[in-house]
């Protein structure tokens, strides 16, 4: 798999990377088994950009990434975040136990809580996974600034953020990477994110590319969800906003069949042909899935079918918001 730089950090990363989220909560219980079978095929597959957090699975997520890490961790670009607060007694998969937290104090702890879970000296990229609006986002590019130079981080990035935000943490001290949804059904990145990291030199990781798994064609009903699923706190799987948005999937499938692929490898291969490069972290458990999301990348849009696919799915084409707004953390409104 080819491999990309990852802004002016002198990290390089796999042009697809791994999600490992979904292998600690959020989508079904955890086989840890099997997510381990998975992140070993996708070393083998030339994957070498896995992103984890402190608070996915309440360190479950970094605990099982360490045991991969064994004897690979110099192939590995490894990626991690501070800055959501969850309740440590709280059910795991809530999605209301939630605050944010950036003061560089707190920071530091999480960094070190998270290199020992992790069972390494370095996190290679260290992302605000949440900006708080409480501490400047200055202060917060310093203290990130200060973990570089101790060595306990190689590089820093952001997380759902705005152009201006990001512009005045890159001002204190040089952003590797901007963290944020991005996919077919989320383009609001193009209006301001995508250009201003374009202009400054920062690369840009496209979380949940497949629309949380609703690009890949393969939920026909939401009612096929586990009742402690996430997705069904966000209104774009409720009632009639699910009805529209699979409308659009249909549509999808007609440009799958000429291409012979998959709706998700259509919606990913859509990501990888940008100009800009981006570097999609498509999440999975599961080996079939992830073979699936790597074949992606030889597959090739022309301009017309690129074209096609955006008329469909505009900015804003897709029905309800991406996240409930009683969800602890979720992302500020791209105008705040």
């Amino acid at each position: 798999m080819q491999t990309v730089p990852l802004g002016t950090s002198g990290l390089r990363s796999s042009a697809i990377g791994l999600g490992c989220m979904g292998m600690s909560e959020f989508y079904g219980e955890p086989d840890d088994a099997q997510s381990l079978r998975t992140l070993e095929r996708a070393f083998e597959l030339g994957v070498t950009h896995y992103d984890t957090s402190n608070v996915y699975g309440r360190g479950h997520n970094e605990r099982l990434l360490s045991q991969f890490l064994k004897g690979r961790r110099d192939r590995v670009m490894l990626a991690s975040k501070f800055g959501v607060v969850r309740d440590p007694d709280g059910p795991l998969g809530s999605t209301y136990d939630r605050g944010i937290n950036n003061d560089p104090a707190y920071m530091r702890q999480c960094c070190e809580e998270s290199l020992r879970r992790l069972g390494v000296e370095t996190i290679d990229l260290y992302y605000v996974h949440r900006a708080d609006p409480a501490v400047p986002i200055e202060d917060t590019a310093g203290a990130l600034a200060d973990l570089i130079r101790a060595g306990k981080i190689r590089a820093y990035g952001l997380s759902e953020v705005t152009a201006d935000t990001l512009r005045r943490a890159h001002a204190v001290h040089p952003v590797a990477a901007i963290q944020s949804e991005y996919s077919l059904w989320t383009r609001e990145p193009e209006l301001d994110v995508l250009p201003t990291c374009a202009a400054l030199g920062i690369s840009f990781v496209a979380y949940s590319p497949l629309g949380r798994g609703f690009l890949t064609g393969a939920l026909a009903d939401a009612k096929a969800l586990a009742p402690d699923d996430f997705r069904l706190t966000s209104p774009r799987f409720q009632g009639e906003n699910f009805d529209k948005n699979l409308a659009l999937i249909a549509q999808l499938r007609q440009l799958c069949d000429a291409k012979q692929c998959t709706p998700g490898q259509i919606a990913l291969a859509w990501i990888l042909g940008r100009e800009q490069k981006i570097i999609p972290i498509p999440g999975t458990k599961r080996i079939k899935y992830l073979e699936e999301n790597c074949g992606a990348a030889d597959i090739h849009l022309t301009p017309a079918e690129r074209a096609a696919l955006e008329a469909l799915l505009p900015i804003g084409g897709a029905a309800g918001t991406r996240y409930d707004p009683n969800f602890g953390g979720a992302p500020r409104p791209a105008t705040s």
